[in-house]
């Protein structure tokens, strides 16, 4: 039952030096809320980070498209950043702009058998519309941190389901801020992943077929997933944390199963297992959560102890699913790293 929101964050190409400040950016994005050497650690589910030059927060994609815009044509280093569910900040936070494109209301459309929805939408409130609805195939997602547009760029989900199940088409825009509509059968879906999360692209607002359901069934599941969710994850309000730090392991065969990352990290150890203020979840051994002191460096050099255990023990490379923004000690310097 592992998720993931890979695709939270984008990294322009664009490495130019930030020279503006405030004022240069309020004259160019009248009307947007910018703030001037503001912590990310507000801005992430693992509520770690050091600041970054300079936050510009969009909730609407004509924000978000303008935004890009005005910043590509100054040249400015920025990151786009979704919901933050699955990005850990360095301690020393980002030397450069970050977009935040998020809102904290659901923004949808349906006609006929479809239905469009703003990316930076939560994504549990779309499922939750979804249920109450009668409109099947996003049960799945119940739960999930993070925005709409994250889940399709890492093709979230759970229980053998993923988003791009019913995904029709999306509209992307790209480092420049030019705008395109692409189908959902060109974009390269696979388990936990999409050609997004390398393409530099943005997804704005995604197109979803909708199938009929049950919707006093749906809404029953929807409350059973929760309950499940509740017994097995921490609840973030008092155990801040990022989803499951690395992916399942994928079929060795047609014939095979996946298998989950949980079980082989629980066979190493892993749940005894600490670092500073940073431990595995006792419940979950795929999750690691933020404890009293702790710093992004703690967690960076957890994930790699319970990496090198599996390594040791099963002779098994696993794949982080959490991205890293700003610099670690231990990691080559990027801006973004997989």
């Amino acid at each position: 039952m592992t998720e993931s929101l890979e695709g939270e964050l984008h990294v322009s190409r664009c490495m130019a030096v930030c020279e503006h400040d405030m004022a240069d950016f309020s004259e160019l994005l009248p009307g947007i809320d910018i703030r001037e050497n503001a912590p990310l650690s507000g801005y992430t589910t693992f509520k770690l980070g050091g600041p970054c030059r300079c936050l510009i927060s969009c909730s609407a994609p004509d924000e978000l498209i303008r935004t890009v815009g005005s910043l590509t044509t100054t040249g400015v280093k920025f990151v786009i950043l979704g919901g933050g569910s699955n990005v850990l900040v360095s301690d020393a936070g980002y030397d450069g702009v970050v977009v935040r494109f998020v809102s904290d209301r659901l923004s949808i459309e349906r006609e006929d058998h479809f239905f469009e929805v703003t990316a930076c939408s939560p994504l549990d409130k779309l499922a939750e519309f979804t249920a109450r609805e009668g409109i099947s195939g996003l049960m799945s997602c119940t739960g999930i941190p993070g925005t709409v547009g994250g889940a399709i760029a890492g093709n979230a989900g759970a229980w053998g389901e993923q988003i791009a199940d019913v995904l029709q088409s999306v509209t992307l825009m790209d480092e420049t801020g030019a705008v395109r509509e692409a189908d959902a059968s060109t974009l390269g879906f696979a388990y936990r992943r999409s050609d997004i999360q390398q393409s530099g692209e943005t997804i704005i607002s995604a197109c979803f077929s909708s199938g009929n359901g049950d919707r006093a069934k749906q809404m029953e599941e929807r409350a059973r997933i929760l309950k499940i969710r509740a017994e097995k994850h921490p609840d973030l309000s008092v155990d801040p944390c990022i989803g499951s730090i690395f992916r399942n392991i994928e079929p060795t065969s047609a014939a095979g199963r996946r298998q989950a990352a949980g079980w082989f990290l629980e066979e190493a150890g892993a749940l005894d297992m600490r670092v500073g203020g940073a431990r595995v979840f006792e419940k979950h051994a795929n999750i690691v959560v933020k404890g009293e002191g702790c710093t992004a460096q703690d967690v960076r050099d957890l994930v790699e102890q319970m990496a090198h255990a599996v390594k040791d023990r099963f002779d098994l490379e696993l794949k982080r699913e959490v991205r890293y923004l700003g610099e670690f000690e231990g990691e080559e310097h990027r801006d973004d790293f997989f």
